[in-house]
C-alpha cells in the first residue's frame, strides 16, 4: 500500500500515527485483500491514511468510536463541525476558561461528538485523557483565541476528508475490547494493533499493565491472519523490555520518530519506533540494513522530511 498524500485525522491523542502511516503502509504485503481491523482505533489516523476498502475499526473509548460513527450516519459533517466549533469559540473567547470547564461538565453528564471535537481541541496540549470514572478530566489549553477561521476550517476540512473516505470503503465503528476484536479475524485479515505503549500511555482510556500487553501478546500468536503491532523500541533514557520479552521472535522494523503531543516533557524526546509483525515485512521506505539473530530484522530511520501535520 502506498500513500500519496498523508492527512491529519480530526481527533488528536497522545502517540498519534500521522507521521508515521506511509511507513505502516508499506509494511503491508501487496497481495492483502482482507478486511483491514484495528483494536485501538484512537485517532484513526492510520485507516484514514491506508483507506482500505474493508475496515473494522473499534477502541474501549466509546467518545472515539460515537464521534466516528456520528460522522458515519451523517448526524456530524464537516458543516455542523464548523458551526459548532464557531458558536462554542466565540463564548470561549468572551470566557475563557470558564466556558471550556463549562461545556467539559456538559459532556461528562451527556457526552456529545460535538463537544468531544471541541474539548479535544481547545484542552491542554491536545491531550485525551479520562480519569477512574470515565470522565474527560483535562485542563484547558488557556488559548481563549483558540479557534480562529483557519483553524476552525482546518478540522472542517479533516472531518470532511473522513466523509470522503467512509463513501469509498466499507468502514465498522466498535466499542470493543481488543481480545474481541481480534478474535473475529479471519485468515486473509491484516490487524493493525497500536495499544496504549506500556510506561508511557496509561491514562488514554483505563490503566494499560504489563498483563494486558501480555494478553495481546497472547491474542495476536492466536490470530489466523497477518498483523502489525505499534509499539516503542527505546529512547535515549531506557529500552522497552517487552521488545525481547513478549516480541523477540517476530520481525521488528525501527525508525526514529519524535512524537509532538504529551503532558510530559520526557515523552516529548525523539524515540525509536517499532513495528513487529508475523511475517517479513515489504517496505517501500526502508531496506533492512542488519540481520540478527531470531527472525529480528532492524531498520533504522529517521522520520526527518516527512511532511505531515499532526494538529
Amino acid at each position: 500500500m502506498n500513500i500519496r498524500k498523508v492527512t491529519a485525522p480530526p481527533i488528536k491523542c497522545q502517540g498519534i500515527k500521522t507521521r508515521l502511516a506511509p511507513w505502516i503502509a508499506g509494511t503491508v504485503p501487496s497481495d492483502f485483500n482482507g478486511a483491514w481491523i484495528e483494536p485501538f482505533m484512537g485517532s484513526g489516523a492510520v485507516a484514514f491514511n491506508i483507506l482500505p476498502k474493508r475496515a473494522m475499526l473499534a477502541d474501549s473509548n466509546p467518545h472515539v468510536v460515537n464521534f466516528y460513527q456520528a460522522v458515519a450516519h451523517g448526524t456530524v459533517s464537516s458543516r455542523s463541525v464548523r458551526s459548532h466549533l464557531i458558536a462554542e469559540g466565540e463564548k470561549l473567547l468572551r470566557s475563557g476558561g470558564e466556558h471550556y470547564y463549562r461545556v467539559r461538565e456538559r459532556f461528562n453528564i451527556a457526552s456529545n461528538p460535538l463537544d468531544f471535537l471541541f474539548l479535544n481541541r481547545a484542552c491542554f496540549n491536545g491531550l485525551m485523557r479520562f480519569n477512574r470514572q470515565g470522565q474527560f478530566n483535562v485542563p484547558f489549553c488557556r488559548k481563549p483565541g483558540r479557534f480562529s477561521p483557519a483553524y476552525v476550517t482546518k478540522i472542517a476540512n479533516q472531518v470532511a476528508k473522513v466523509e470522503k473516505a467512509l463513501k469509498l470503503g466499507c468502514y465498522e465503528f466498535v466499542c470493543a475490547e481488543f481480545q474481541d476484536t481480534i478474535r473475529t479475524a479471519a485468515k486473509d485479515d491484516m490487524i493493525y494493533a497500536d495499544p496504549p505503549y506500556i510506561n508511557r500511555h496509561s491514562d488514554y482510556f483505563g490503566i494499560w499493565s504489563e498483563g494486558q500487553d501480555r494478553q495481546l501478546a497472547t491474542a495476536l500468536a492466536s490470530a489466523p491472519c497477518r498483523f502489525i503491532l505499534s509499539t516503542w523500541h527505546s529512547n535515549q533514557f531506557r529500552r522497552n523490555n517487552h521488545i525481547d520479552t513478549l516480541w523477540g521472535n517476530y520481525f521488528i522494523s525501527t525508525r526514529k520518530h519524535f512524537y509532538h503531543l504529551g503532558a510530559k516533557e520526557e515523552n516529548r524526546n525523539p524515540m525509536i519506533e517499532a513495528l513487529v509483525t508475523n511475517f517479513k515485512p515489504r517496505s517501500t521506505l526502508a531496506q533492512p540494513t542488519r540481520q540478527s539473530t531470531g527472525r529480528q530484522i532492524t531498520i533504522f530511520e529517521s522520520s526527518a522530511g516527512m511532511v505531515a501535520s499532526e494538529g
